[in-house]
């Protein structure tokens, strides 16, 4: 069974052909908003694991949540395209649209459904939106060759149209919305503004890679087998987030409960959805925070892992920050670490500061390798430890941060802009952006500036040596006029193929055609091209009913004419194939018939 019933040779009554019109703009509407949909999440992928985090914060079940709204996105999107497709090849072969009923219900459901989808996240991660508006100073000079592509190829489908329409203003008003489009897309370069397009030898050095939680995509988080896999990866600093214990030890943990990274829901039930920092250290330590890796698979990379790692896995446990800075200063690497205060009903609320700094100072670690990035007690800090690197999160004036003795920032890469980076950097202030997971994102940090990137997967970014793409100012223009230039005769050349004929005979000069000579014509198979300029001039009139009516006349007679002459010879012969006559020249009849009325029915689409 066909997708789209076609309606050739019989036009639709007028409110079914305008029902089906509006059925084959809500395709489209779908077709464009799942684009745009697909986009966003194929450039989210930086931040899965942030999405799935915040779902575990909603509703304490740790689930991968990108896989049902990836498998749907691709299933509406392969669906609808296909869709488009069709609609597209019928209307470039003049066929009238009429979508099956079934189809149309799937339709609506997935335009429904993604527009559900849009309105959830803006409203759960509204901020992510941002992921489109930075990777387009990536992908924007591709997806702009692809646009002005794709719509040079709609040239074909518009030209057909044009040439099948008989109302003028209905032509002109096609003919400018399409012309409008290709001029945007010809003046769109314009407007895309991207740090990869620079000489090359203006690109700075490498970004340095921080381990961010160590490798959490080759080992539990905030584990010690994380943090090796992560000094594997030739990593210049260990990133982490640090808890104070009831008891005053600073240990890691991203989360506010231990329940999702430990079996605190095998030792202590009753204690599972308490605040991780209400735990005492010796209880801390008596978890497992290997076995929910192995359990959740939190980025499908535990079918990898050799058979070492993964018993190595099974036996982690919970990080002390006194472990990682031991670690650090053995293998002389960088401490960055975010420090979250107790509850204010916690013992150490006060002295959650102080029980960083002491643990600092016992170390072996140098204080020049440890970067502080909490705000609070800041003076107090830089007295007892003044060879400490202070780092703020907190996007502020240059002049503000020399003020506080600030000469690092950690930035999220929403908020680096390559304008701000470069200000930064001229002061003598070092940038480093988190998270940064996806090779292209990686390139634009580095083409935009940036001195080192926080990353979960610096196994990924070590395999990227240098920029995906980097152009210089002069190569992007080159492109971009090379391709408008392509454009344009190609737009050009298709208008003319689809109205060849109609210009043959605009420039023909003929100016009179004579049916019963066309219709003589087809019975002696002699068509000269006189006859066929008729034809196209019959084809091609405004008034092609009234023409058929005078050529079917003509017809007519002509057959009289040939039964009823018997004296000349001529006409003997003509006699004798009077019955061919009659045959081939109703075919011919027919088939000029049957192609105005093909014609004319599109005229009203």
């Amino acid at each position: 069974m066909s997708v789209w019933r076609t309606h050739v040779f019989t036009s639709l009554p007028v409110f079914v052909f305008q029902w089906e019109c509006s059925w084959f703009f809500l395709l489209c509407c779908s077709f464009l908003l799942l684009l745009v949909w697909s986009y966003f999440w194929l450039e989210a992928r930086n931040d899965y694991n942030e999405f799935n985090w915040l779902l575990y914060n909603r509703s304490a079940i740790w689930k991968d949540g990108t896989v049902p709204i990836l498998a749907t996105t691709l299933t509406g999107f392969t669906y609808t395209a296909f869709l488009m497709i069709l609609a597209l090849c019928h209307i470039a072969l003049g066929q009238q649209l009429n979508l099956f009923w079934i189809h149309k219900i799937v339709v609506l459901a997935i335009l429904l459904s993604t527009i559900t989808g849009v309105v959830s996240i803006d409203d759960f991660w509204q901020d992510e939106w941002d992921i489109v508006i930075i990777s387009l100073q990536f992908t924007g000079p591709f997806l702009h060759i692809g646009a002005l592509a794709a719509v040079t190829a709609l040239g074909w489908v518009i030209a057909n149209q044009v040439v099948r329409m008989e109302r003028s203003r209905l032509q002109f008003v096609t003919l400018v919305i399409y012309v409008s489009i290709l001029l945007v897309l010809y003046l769109v370069p314009l407007f895309i503004s991207s740090p990869c397009i620079m000489d090359r030898s203006k690109l700075g050095p490498r970004p340095a890679v921080i381990g961010r939680r160590g490798a959490p995509m080759l080992a539990p988080e905030h584990t010690i087998m994380s943090f090796s896999k992560a000094l594997q990866q030739k990593v210049t600093a260990l990133e982490a987030d640090v808890t104070i214990s009831l008891d005053g030890v600073p240990f890691l943990m991203r989360d506010r409960t231990l329940r999702r990274t430990t079996n605190v829901g095998k030792l202590f039930p009753a204690r599972q959805d308490h605040d991780a920092s209400f735990f005492n250290w010796t209880e801390i330590r008596s978890l497992n925070a290997g076995l929910w890796f192995l359990r959740d698979d939190p980025y499908w990379t535990v079918q990898y892992m050799s058979e070492k790692d993964h018993n190595r896995t099974a036996n982690q446990t919970v990080c002390s920050l006194t472990e990682l800075l031991r670690l650090a200063a053995r293998t002389n690497r960088s401490v960055i670490f975010s420090l979250r205060r107790p509850p204010p009903q916690h013992p150490r609320h006060q002295l959650w500061v102080s029980d960083a700094l002491k643990v600092i100072q016992r170390s072996s670690i140098l204080p020049e390798q440890v970067m502080w990035t909490p705000d609070w007690y800041r003076k107090k800090v830089r007295a007892a430890v003044p060879l400490l690197q202070q780092t703020s999160d907190e996007k502020l004036p240059v002049a503000e941060l020399k003020e506080r003795g600030i000469s690092s920032l950690t930035l999220h890469y929403s908020q680096a802009r390559a304008q701000d980076i470069r200000q930064f950097s001229g002061s003598n202030v070092s940038v480093n952006v988190y998270p940064v997971n996806e090779p292209w994102l990686y390139s634009l940090m580095w083409c935009s500036g940036v001195q080192s990137v926080s990353s979960d997967a610096p196994h990924i970014l070590k395999k990227v040596p240098n920029p995906i793409w980097i152009m210089s100012a002069d190569e992007y223009g080159l492109i971009w006029i090379t391709s408008d230039l392509i454009s344009v005769a190609t737009v050009i050349g298709i208008f003319i193929f689809q109205n060849y004929h109609l210009i043959r005979w605009k420039m023909s000069g003929m100016r009179s055609y004579n049916p019963e000579q066309i219709m003589l014509s087809a019975v002696v198979r002699r068509p000269s091209r006189d006859v066929n300029l008729m034809k196209e001039k019959l084809i091609f009139s405004e008034s092609c009913s009234a023409l058929i009516e005078d050529t079917r006349t003509g017809l007519k007679q002509l057959t009289h004419a040939v039964e009823s002459k018997h004296t000349s010879s001529t006409a003997h012969r003509m006699k004798c194939s009077s019955d061919q006559c009659l045959t081939r020249g109703s075919a011919v009849s027919r088939s000029m018939t049957e192609w105005v009325i093909h014609r004319s029915c599109w005229s009203r689409l």
